[in-house]
């Protein structure tokens, strides 16, 4: 594993994970929303229901629908690798979700995302991003 890019693109990275994670928790859709690129892609091959969305508007729709099911999430994403080249980034980041069902039950859930990203007007962007479970509990 090696990080490659300025210190600051991969910082601004690291905040952008941060962000999404913090939207997560806030159950803040406009802000989890702002993450994305207009023209992004999200790809959830374990979660066949939703399967892949295209477009911030539509991903941004399906999240909503989606948190409904998730009240009180925490959401937490750690960098494994960031490789910046120019104005694109690929990113491997890993997340650990804790949320009640709604019986009441308690779900620990670990996942890995892979994630392209572009820098658009000096930000940086999910273009794509394609999560999976690793574990739950």
């Amino acid at each position: 594993m090696s990080n490659t890019g300025s210190v600051e693109d991969r910082l601004a990275i690291r905040e952008l994970l941060e962000n999404y994670a913090d939207a997560v928790c806030c159950n803040d859709a406009e802000s989890w929303g702002s993450n994305w690129a207009e023209d992004g892609v999200w790809e959830m091959p374990d979660y066949p229901q939703f399967g892949t969305t295209r477009g911030r508007k539509a991903i941004v729709e399906m999240w909503k629908a989606a948190m409904a099911n998730y009240p009180g999430i925490i959401f937490v994403a750690t960098p494994g690798e960031i490789r910046v080249d120019g104005d694109r980034a690929t990113v491997r980041s890993y997340t650990s979700e804790v949320y009640d069902d709604a019986a009441g039950k308690t779900h620990r859930d670990r996942g890995r995302y892979e994630d392209e990203l572009v820098k658009r007007n000096g930000k940086w962007l999910f273009l794509k991003r394609s999560f999976r479970n690793i574990h739950r509990e």
